[in-house]
């Protein structure tokens, strides 16, 4: 084991109990709210957290909310509701396909498509990517869409940037929708909702503001990836989970997040995202990783790059003056 993943082992028994009782504290103290509301998706992060959340709080007062829409996958509803019945939790469904039909999710996302490819039709697939080879030279981070005839091939075209402005705009709709259910439930029961990003997500801003990144509590934020399996394998999280690669389950055709986002496998940015916390030169990460210098260091700068411009995503509502009460500990 290299001195990374050694560094990046946890004693899951104390994690768990640390995380639970911060749980139980926020929900009595500072949120004062009864019980926590997980949307649950079927992938490991939002798996970890309901699981953290039952033994935070029990089983009656735990709600699972699933949110499927036309294009996700069938497979992570079926294997969300089969682990929200392992645990016991009360759950249910919202099919929010009809909301995004509504606020034109789909059709403002496909205007956008068929202005770059005049001959998209609504039953194409698509999603965006990033060149796989971003490492390999200093290169803008070009995103192209990705489309696909029912049963046909896929082509790859090169996104001017309003287009992919409004493409990313419209799926937002997706994110945003299941926040505002997911507070519809948390008001219902007088509960707080739970956020489900890792540390990766949280740290690399790869979140959607007012959509996923909206939560009362982020249980795992402070954890990388190869973490939150670890507390996965300790929870008792079925393989159906843990084996399923990440994806975004955003776009019509599968996506990974390596190639939407991340400009690697999520166990390799683990090791490099600590690394760069810890201050670790390139030549010596490389080694390790079995990179080039030269990779290291434009990982290091992409890492960097994220940072600076998903800062928005993490900020508050910014005020002229801040505003203080009698009662209060500060501003609000």
């Amino acid at each position: 084991m290299t001195a990374t993943l050694s560094a990046l082992r946890i004693d899951s028994s104390n994690a768990v109990s640390r995380i639970t009782a911060a749980l139980r504290a926020q929900l009595a103290s500072s949120l004062k709210r009864r019980g926590l509301v997980v949307g649950m998706s079927g992938g490991v992060d939002s798996s970890v957290c309901v699981a953290l959340a039952v033994a935070a709080v029990g089983p009656k007062r735990v709600l699972g909310l699933f949110m499927p829409e036309r294009e996700s996958d069938p497979e992570s509803l079926r294997i969300a509701r089969s682990f929200a019945a392992d645990l016991g939790i009360e759950h249910t469904t919202e099919d929010i396909a009809p909301i995004l039909e509504a606020t034109g999710c789909y059709r403002r996302r496909n205007e956008a498509i068929r202005s770059v490819v005049p001959e998209f039709t609504d039953d194409w697939g698509c999603k965006l990517v990033l060149p796989p080879d971003r490492l390999d030279a200093d290169r803008l981070n070009i995103t192209y869409l990705v489309v696909q005839q029912p049963g046909g091939t896929m082509h790859r075209v090169r996104l001017p940037a309003a287009e992919y402005r409004q493409i990313v705009a419209a799926s937002n709709f997706k994110q945003r929708v299941r926040a505002m259910l997911e507070y519809y439930h948390a008001d219902r029961l007088h509960y707080a909702v739970v956020g489900t990003p890792n540390r990766l997500e949280y740290d690399q801003g790869f979140f959607v503001k007012g959509g996923d990144g909206l939560a009362d509590v982020k249980p795992i934020a402070h954890l990388y990836k190869s973490q939150v399996y670890q507390l996965a394998e300790y929870l008792g999280v079925p393989v159906s989970v843990t084996s399923r690669p990440p994806t975004t389950d955003t776009f019509s055709l599968p996506q990974s997040q390596e190639e939407f986002y991340y400009n690697m496998p999520t166990q390799t940015l683990d090791i490099v995202l600590h690394a760069r916390n810890e201050g670790r030169a390139a030549d010596d990460v490389s080694q390790e990783i079995g990179f080039t210098v030269e990779q290291v260091e434009r990982a290091y700068a992409d890492i960097d790059q994220k940072r600076m411009t998903t800062r928005y995503l993490h900020l508050g509502p910014q005020l002229v003056e801040p505003v203080v009460t009698s009662s209060s500990p500060g501003p609000v």
